[in-house]
């Protein structure tokens, strides 16, 4: 009878780690991608942006001779690059901080789970034996 009943606490707490590892392991790859996938669109945004605003610069200089215009558009192109910048560091810290939130929880839940567990099989192999 004891036996059979730590088999079944045991089945719990390793089903109960498996699902935390699980759920741990998803949210860190979903990080990884959100991360990766914002470095690119910062990479790819700032290299548009240069790319156009030099094409228009050399047209607008050579072409029309206006420099004050080509300083408007590096002026332009400069907060564009900055604003992509800086809402791409904050999806990335939002993300961070939920992981964390997640991870942490996961652990509480685990360590929350284990410890009722062991409880309660001490109380009932206690209640067995006596």
């Amino acid at each position: 009878m004891v036996m059979v009943v730590v088999v079944e606490v045991l089945v719990v707490v390793v089903v109960v780690v498996v699902v935390v590892v699980v759920v741990v392991v998803v949210v860190v790859v979903v990080v990884v991608v959100v991360v990766v996938v914002a470095v690119v669109v910062v990479v790819v945004v700032v290299v548009v942006v240069v790319v156009v605003v030099v094409i228009v610069i050399i047209v607008v200089v050579v072409v029309l001779g206006l420099v004050l215009v080509a300083l408007v558009l590096v002026a332009a192109a400069v907060v564009v690059v900055v604003v992509v910048v800086v809402v791409v560091v904050v999806v990335i810290v939002v993300v961070m901080v939920v992981v964390v939130v997640v991870v942490v929880v996961a652990v509480v839940v685990t360590v929350v789970v284990v410890v009722v567990v062991v409880v309660v099989v001490v109380e009932v192999v206690v209640e067995i034996v006596v």
